[in-house]
């Protein structure tokens, strides 16, 4: 043990070497940049930018343009950066993720690549997991770009377009990952080119970039539209799933969140529905229904994976506990919650568009992140995104103790250890922050703190706008502070005097969750700086994480040991149990999201090509000219019969180019009108053609994934099959754009009324 502790210190070491060379180099400049007058300062960033159009790279001007942001940062903020900070900066700017544990300053960090790379002129997207700290980091790092002139933007969940074109505008824009990913989509729906807000996409820096690469890869951003209603039939059919048992009608599987229909559940459904049979034409969709509705009533929990908040079922997100406004789930799910919850059902809607955060990012000409927890998955950071880790070593030794678990038979053995426990360190003055991993054991814990006479404060997705404030006082004398995971992102927590006397923050986690990750990020709260802490986990073999991998067999040897709920298990070999288990989750994950990716990769190439399309068209000053290219591919392509264009145009003579008489008919259609009115009438066509088709492709993308996975019964594997049906899907998705739009606009008829005299 010891020996591969060495090895993986000399590689750690030899990893860094490169970036000591550059630091040095940095606080080489260090007493002339502080000479300089604050005008003389602000006059680098125009000299940077002329060598940069004389032909200099961005990397010749590292070390001083990381020397100026420095110097300007302390003058603005009274912050200087610390030599890990320019390390970090330097790994960032290299296009790798930067490991910085919990208070090592990673939004000061940002601003030095976002100044470098900002200078080319090609824009920069700061990214954060949410709103307030997008806001909080774009006015408080904003002032040191001011202060160099360059122009700062922030995007907002409710900021009006034109302010929304005005951000991305700027040099350098901080906003969440969900606002760029869906302004990239609503840019792919827009009429015309002034709609269109994200013009550069060149470089970005993703603050906690596990949770937005990582935990949120799996969730699809899914613009939509209302489709036919069928919101009626889930009330039923919710009751009659009331009726139905577990392993009798139906299974589920836990791990994987699903349900799967016996043969007697068929019947039973049948009979309660009154219908002749579940999977006949008349009965289409209700199988599929009483599936959702299954998941919804034994799967999916109120107050741990949504909440019911003005009338409406909210998403919780399950890695940082926050509300997920605007989000639905797909596929009627949502409908079912709604239905069991007896609250209004919404209608379903259809895709319009949509991309996942693994794509979007990766279009990105150039990509890097900080978090404090990315080494564990850094085999899916280089195989999915081409990023490697680099850990940066802390400004301060860490000081943190951190303690074996702690396991108990049952969960109400655990949670009155976790009350004492809390109890005793309370009375020693030491604040104590608690980790849970739904807001109903946050609420449970509360009750029980109540009982106890514990003073506290609950912080949970149902309170989340007090968030940063709650956090802020955690680090204070006697303060006991209950969490769901969403307080370990984005804001620091600071210990009052005195409290660094009496032991520092004590972290108590109430449960191991799925990923390692998540734990790491919880203890990484305590211990900032150099600060003295502690973390524990409490665990019992009733917890989520212990049934998934078969705790019985240990909850009944512990029985016949006669052990009772009070007695603890504190061994290195149930800690490593605990871990292997974890691994065998992240593992599963990984597997899904590389899945999921080679699935979405068939979709996303099929976006690029109409996405271009739709660019095309929409920069296109005269867009009748572009439509030659659709004339010439309908010629061109094999599958396509080329007698249905007699029916649009009039056949060509015998020595006549073909291509050359149908677009000189197109042209001699519109002959007479203003070329603008004519561009916008074409750009109008082809695009509402496009949006309609591709709308229609993806539910026939959706309906050829959900079924391809019974190829594998055939000896056939389903990729490869699904590749090759999404292959001639999209021929004919092509051929129709191009035909409809040649024989609409052949169609239509200008018509001016003359103005009143």
């Amino acid at each position: 043990m010891v020996v591969l502790k060495e090895i993986k210190r000399y590689f750690k070491e030899r990893q860094l070497k490169p970036y000591y060379g550059t630091v040095k180099q940095i606080n080489a400049l260090e007493s002339g940049m502080q000479a300089l007058s604050d005008d003389a300062l602000r006059e680098k960033t125009d000299e940077f930018k002329a060598l940069i159009a004389s032909g200099k790279t961005i990397d010749s001007l590292l070390v001083e343009a990381f020397a100026v942001v420095r110097e300007a940062a302390y003058r603005v903020l009274g912050m200087r950066h610390f030599d890990v900070q320019l390390m970090g900066g330097i790994v960032l700017h290299s296009g790798s993720i930067a490991e910085m544990k919990t208070g090592e300053g990673k939004t000061l960090v940002a601003t030095l690549p976002a100044y470098l790379n900002a200078l080319s002129g090609q824009g920069v997207y700061v990214v954060t997991v949410n709103d307030y700290l997008a806001k909080r980091d774009c006015e408080w790092m904003g002032a040191v770009f001011e202060f160099l002139g360059l122009s700062v933007g922030l995007i907002q969940s409710d900021m009006s377009p034109d302010s929304r074109l005005k951000a991305y505008a700027c040099d350098v824009t901080y906003g969440t990952n969900n606002e760029y990913g869906f302004d990239y989509l609503r840019d792919h729906l827009a009429t015309h080119r002034e709609e269109c807000c994200q013009t550069r996409r060149h470089f970005a820096i993703i603050d906690e970039v596990d949770s937005v690469l990582i935990d949120e890869a799996r969730t699809p951003l899914i613009i939509s539209g209302p489709i036919n209603d069928s919101t009626s039939k889930y009330g039923k059919v919710v009751k009659a799933c009331r009726s139905l048992l577990n392993e009798t009608h139906f299974t589920c599987d836990l791990k994987h969140k699903n349900i799967v229909l016996t043969e007697a559940g068929n019947e039973a459904l049948e009979k309660q529905l009154k219908l002749d049979s579940i999977f006949s034409v008349e009965s289409m969709g209700y199988a599929h229904m009483a599936v959702q509705c299954l998941r919804a009533l034994h799967l999916f929990k109120k107050d741990v994976d949504y909440v019911v908040k003005d009338g409406q079922v909210i998403i919780v997100d399950e890695f940082t506990g926050r509300l997920m406004d605007g989000r639905r789930y797909s596929d009627g799910l949502h409908q079912s919650i709604e239905a069991c919850e007896k609250l209004k059902i919404q209608k379903e809607s259809q895709t319009l568009a949509s991309i996942t955060f693994q794509n979007y990012f990766r279009m990105f000409p150039k990509l890097c992140g900080m978090t404090g927890t990315a080494i564990t998955e850094s085999e899916e950071f280089r195989s999915i995104y081409g990023l490697n880790v680099v850990e940066i070593p802390a400004n301060r030794p860490l000081k943190r103790e951190d303690r074996a678990d702690l396991v108990y038979k049952t969960q109400t053995g655990k949670y009155a250890a976790i009350v004492d426990r809390v109890h005793t360190l309370n009375l020693e003055g030491r604040p104590v922050l608690v980790g849970t991993i739904s807001i109903e054991s946050s609420e449970f814990l509360s009750q029980k703190f109540k009982e106890k006479g514990i003073p506290h404060t609950v912080l949970n997705a149902k309170h989340h706008s007090r968030e940063a404030d709650i956090v802020a006082k955690a680090g204070e004398e006697n303060a006991v502070t209950i969490a769901t995971n969403m307080a370990g992102r984005g804001t620091d927590i600071k210990l009052t005097d005195g409290v660094v006397d009496v032991g520092g923050l004590a972290i108590i986690g109430t449960e191991r969750h799925e990923s390692r990750r998540i734990d790491n990020q919880l203890r990484g709260r305590a211990g900032r700086q150099g600060d003295p802490g502690s973390s524990e986990f409490y665990v019992s073999m009733e917890d989520d994480l212990m049934k998934l991998f078969g705790s019985d067999r240990m909850k009944n040897m512990m029985d016949r040991l006669g052990m009772d709920d009070t007695m603890v298990i504190e061994h290195s070999l149930v800690n490593r149990s605990i871990a292997k288990a974890q691994q065998k989750v992240e593992q599963h994950y990984y597997s899904s999201r590389k899945q999921v990716l080679q699935y979405d990769d068939v979709v996303t190439q099929q976006r690029q090509t109409i996405y271009d399309i739709r660019d095309a068209i929409l920069l296109h000053d005269n867009t009748l000219t572009y439509m030659r290219k659709f004339i010439d591919a309908l010629l061109e392509q094999p599958a396509f019969d080329q007698t249905l264009l007699h029916d649009v145009f009039t056949k060509p003579g015998n020595h006549e180019s073909v291509s050359d008489a149908y677009y000189q008919q197109l042209k001699t259609h519109f002959s007479g009108h203003p070329d603008a009115v004519v561009s916008d009438v074409v750009r109008y066509i082809v695009l509402r053609t496009v949006d309609r088709k591709w709308v229609d492709q993806l539910q026939a993308m959706d309906a050829l994934r959900e079924g391809i996975g019974l190829r594998a019964w055939g000896q056939k594997d389903p990729l490869i099959e699904y590749k090759k049906e999404a292959f001639e899907l999209f021929k004919e998705l092509l051929i129709a754009i191009r035909f409809e739009s040649l024989s609409v606009m052949m169609r239509v008829i200008l018509k001016f009324e003359k103005a009143p005299v």
